[in-house]
This record gives C-alpha cells, sequence and structure tokens, in this order.
C-alpha cells in the first residue's frame, strides 16, 4: 500500500513500546494519529504531549470521526489485543485496511537501508546503542526502538529517513515482514513457546529470518549459534571479538578485534557481559555499515542505557537500587552476572514479578535456578498480560521451587514494608509486567528512608 496516500492512523494498542514509537514516527511526519490503550501511562501521558489523542475504554463511540473515512484511514494494532475487542471488529468488519505493527514496520523500512536486530535477548539495548552510533556519527537514521532511550529519553530516534535501524521481534514470527540489509542474531534461547509449541519451530523460525536479507546482505551471528554468517563474541575467536576487558571506575576499557584492525581502549558505561555483547555487535553492524570507527568509538563512550535495562534508581554507597526488564530465565542470569561483578561482596536481594502463566509454566525450573542464585527473594503474583490463568500455575508453585530459604510471595501493597525488613545493600526489580510502575514509589521511599 501506498502510506503516502494515508492520512489518519489509528493505533489500538498505542501505549505498546513498539507501537508507540511507530505512533511518534508518523506524527512527526504529519499524519493525524490517534487511537486506544487500555490504561494510561507515562508512555501515553508522552503521546498525549505531541497532541496524539487517546482513550481508554474499548467504545467505537470514542473513536472520532475523521477516522471513520474508509479511503483515507489506515488502523494498526498489536497482537496483544484481544480477538474479542470490540474497536478492532469494528474496523475489519467495516472493510479498513488493518495491518499489525510488524507489517508497518515493514513498509516503513522496505525503502530504506535497513539494519535489523533479532534474538531472544538483547534486542533492545542493541537495537539502542546502534541507533546512537549512527545518529552520533551523523548518519540519516530513523531506529525504532523496544525501550526508551536514556540518551534521548524516547523509543523513536529521528535523524531523516535512510537508513532505519528495527528490532526484529520473533513473536508471532513478526521479523518475517522486514527484508534488511544488514541484520543480527544475538540468541536463539527457547521462548514464546505459546506461539511455537517448541524450541525446534523457534529455531526454524530464525531460519526462515536468516534468508530475508536483501541481496548482497550481511548476517551477523553470536559465535556459536548454528546458523552461519559474521560471527562476533566476547574474548573469543569470533570475526569480531572484545579482547582485554577491564573496568576502571565502573567502566568498562576494553579492545574490539576486526576482521581487518584492532580499536583499542574502548570505554562503555553499561555494567555485565552481556551488554559488552550487545555493544559489540552494534558496533559491527556500524563498522560493516561504513561509519569511520573513531565516530564509532567517541560515540559508545557516550551511550547511557535503555530505561529498564540495568537502570540505577539509586547508587549510594549504602544502597544501591536497580531496575531490569530480565522476564526469562537466561536473562535473569546476565543480570545476576552483571550485579555480582560489580558488587561481589554486597548482599543481593531480587524482586521478581513472573511475566505470562505460558512462560512461567515453561520455564519454571529454569526461573527457579535463576532466581536461587540471589541472596533473598520477593515474589509478585503472575502478570497475567494478554492470557487466562492457568490452573496450577501460580507464583506459589515457582516459590515453592527456589532453592533458598530466604524467600517469601508478598503482595504489591507490602512491597516498600518489606523491603525495608530486609538487610539487602542491592535491591533489583525484575520483570516484564507493570512492577515498573512500582519503581518510582520504591525510590521515594527508600530516597526518604536513607
Amino acid at each position: 500500500m501506498n502510506l503516502e496516500s494515508i492520512n489518519n492512523i489509528y493505533f489500538i494498542g498505542i501505549g505498546g513500546i513498539g507501537m508507540s514509537a511507530i505512533a511518534r514516527y508518523f506524527k512527526s511526519t504529519g499524519k493525524h494519529v490517534s487511537g486506544y490503550d487500555k490504561t494510561p501511562t507515562e508512555i501515553t501521558e508522552s503521546l498525549t504531549s505531541l497532541g496524539i489523542s487517546i482513550h481508554f475504554e474499548d467504545n467505537i463511540s470514542f473513536i472520532e470521526a475523521s477516522f471513520k473515512h474508509l479511503e483515507s484511514t489506515l488502523v494498526v494494532y498489536t497482537p496483544a489485543i484481544p480477538k474479542d475487542h470490540e474497536e478492532l471488529n469494528y474496523f475489519m468488519s467495516k472493510g479498513y485496511t488493518v495491518m499489525k505493527r510488524s507489517q508497518i514496520l515493514g513498509l516503513i523500512t522496505e525503502n530504506t537501508f535497513c539494519l535489523a536486530v533479532a534474538g531472544t535477548h538483547g534486542k533492545t539495548t542493541t537495537t539502542s546503542i546502534l541507533g546512537h552510533l549512527l545518529y552520533e556519527s551523523e548518519v540519516k537514521l530513523t531506529a525504532f526502538l523496544g525501550g526508551v532511550s536514556e540518551n534521548y529519553n524516547s523509543n523513536l530516534i529521528l535523524n531523516g529517513g535512510e537508513v532505519s535501524v528495527v528490532e526484529a521481534d520473533e513473536f508471532d514470527r513478526s521479523f518475517l515482514t522486514l527484508s534488511p540489509d544488514l541484520a543480527c542474531i544475538t540468541s536463539m534461547d527457547a521462548d514464546h513457546l505459546d506461539i511455537y509449541g517448541d524450541a525446534s519451530e523457534l529455531h526454524r523460525s530464525f531460519e526462515a529470518f536468516s534468508k530475508k536479507l536483501k541481496p548482497q546482505g550481511k548476517l551477523f551471528v553470536k559465535n556459536g549459534l548454528p546458523i552461519d554468517g559474521i560471527t562476533y563474541g566476547i574474548e573469543d575467536d569470533a570475526d569480531y571479538s572484545v579482547q582485554n576487558i577491564n573496568i576502571e571506575n565502573g567502566f568498562y576499557v576494553f579492545d574490539i578485534r576486526t576482521p581487518k584492525a584492532l580499536l583499542k581502549n574502548l570505554s562503555f558505561q553499561l555494567p555485565g557481559r552481556h551488554n559488552l555483547s550487545n555493544a559489540l555487535i552494534a558496533m559491527a553492524m556500524a563498522i560493516e555499515y561504513g561509519v569511520a570507527h573513531k565516530k564509532l568509538i567517541d560515540a559508545l563512550a557516550t551511550y547511557k542505557g535503555v530505561k529498564r535495562r540495568f537502570t540505577y534508581q539509586i547508587k549510594t554507597d549504602d544502597l544501591v537500587f536497580i531496575d531490569d526488564y530480565a522476564h526469562h530465565p537466561e536473562e535473569i542470569n546476565a543480570v545476576y552476572s552483571a550485579v555480582r561483578e560489580m558488587y561481589p561482596n554486597k548482599e543481593v536481594l531480587v524482586i521478581f514479578q513472573p511475566h505470562l502463566f505460558t512462560r512461567t509454566r515453561d520455564f519454571v525450573d529454569g526461573f527457579a535456578e535463576s532466581l536461587a542464585q540471589f541472596d533473598e527473594v520477593f515474589l509478585l503474583e503472575i502478570y497475567p498480560a494478554r492470557e487466562l490463568p492457568i490452573e496450577g500455575v501460580t507464583s506459589s508453585w515457582l516459590l515453592e521451587k527456589i532453592n533458598n530459604s530466604n524467600k517469601k510471595l508478598i503482595s504489591k501493597t507490602d512491597l516498600v514494608s518489606e523491603i525495608h525488613k530486609s538487610s539487602a545493600e542491592v535491591i533489583l526489580t525484575i520483570g516484564a509486567g507493570d512492577i515498573g510502575e512500582e519503581v518510582k514509589h520504591i525510590k521515594k521511599e527508600l530516597s526518604v528512608a536513607s
């Protein structure tokens, strides 16, 4: 379809992190943008401040009249929207052009030089680093992020339309709508088994993605993954490799060996080897795109991170409070390794909100093992998102499996009081549900107490 002929774009689920980035993009191009979401959030507030009208009740009477013109209106929805959604069914039944977010992303990027980041972990941070590197190097780009960049306070980096940087999301095979020029696969750990059924089907989907590159395109893969491509890794024999790692004043200082050069004394401020790996692949893709090494080295040193990705809320000698989006056992392991590397001798309390009944069911033993590593564990109830409860799949069930005597199930209302009872010097909130909404309250109460 021709997006130039569309004046009105209506988003169902506009408050989603991926949806809101596209809404921002279309608003910046002069389109009339509006939409629905379930509840008000910081994201919907920021969209409203741009002049985007949003309502929070599924009711077709709230849809502005201008969006009821069939020929000039495009409707975009997220797969998280239930199939019985009144507004979605209205637009579908009336013959409107209705498309998934991933399809629109494919349309926006098809005439650009597209750099796509795929993988079950690390997509958002890698995409954010890559977007920052290119922006600081004065590349004319649009970067759609799955999180809010600390550098730009936005999930959209906009500096032109020649190049696009996107997350290639494996959920419901969305990434197969893309045709990138450069792409990477950061990881292929089992996830979204409610969609794929088993890990082998997920792997086949990544293989299909690897074949979506444009002619002369290049694929980068984490060293050890079973897909051919330009490899990258940490202190190994990959094509792109991080070497000589040191920590100085809380920053990583390291070298990068490329197929053609050795870049020395790079600086990067995000903790954790997983983030160092994300920085490496972003650098590799930017180098292959053609950006000068010096520009990239300078830009990497100024990268601040993504909100809810190992984000420091409080950082004093006596108390550290970190918030992270980790919602898979491997992500929790990565966060644990980062915390232990930075605070090897301090007691760590983790507060975890499981995300989805199916994910909790499918990875319960992995969650139990990863959480047991911490000194103290608080569990919140499972955040259901788009799902209905599954009999027997509860946070109490997960709690029983955690081999750590210092554990308890708590409610959100008791969260702060329970934290005050803990002797932990490092407090970590993790999860992909609404636990992020509790962070401001926790930070305020802990700041007063300290």
